[in-house]
């Protein structure tokens, strides 16, 4: 039998690191004034359900949105870590975690809109 080989895109790295928190002075000051503000709007950011990071709240499951928001966010953009660091650092750096994914998903948004005017430029000559 022949081996299937698939080809894997490389794994990238956060655009910040978890404690950049000087690139962003504006999400900075928002995650340490108002943290869970932070994590519903990163959470919204994403695609999913705004109120989610408030569970975290109501059951004794601690940092499970935090945790589950930051493995996910890793496997949808190919970003290196694991769940053991996914743990380890939604359980001592929550507001570093929530700040870096807040910053990860600014930064996308600016280059989807920047590749989407390049679209539109090319298109137009």
């Amino acid at each position: 039998m022949a081996a299937v080989q698939t080809a894997q895109t490389p794994l990238i790295d956060w655009n910040t690191g978890l404690l950049d928190c000087f690139e962003d002075v504006s999400t900075c000051c928002y995650g340490f004034w108002c943290c869970p503000c932070l994590a519903c709007t990163v959470s919204g950011r994403f695609g999913e359900n705004t109120c989610l990071p408030l569970c975290d709240i109501i059951t004794p499951a601690v940092f499970s949105a935090c945790i589950t928001m930051r493995a996910s966010m890793r496997n949808r953009y190919g970003i290196k870590g694991s769940l053991c660091k996914d743990i380890a650092t939604g359980c001592f750096c929550t507001w570093c975690s929530w700040c870096q994914m807040h910053r990860e998903l600014k930064e996308r948004k600016k280059g989807f809109t920047l590749r989407k005017y390049k679209k539109i430029y090319r298109y137009n000559k």
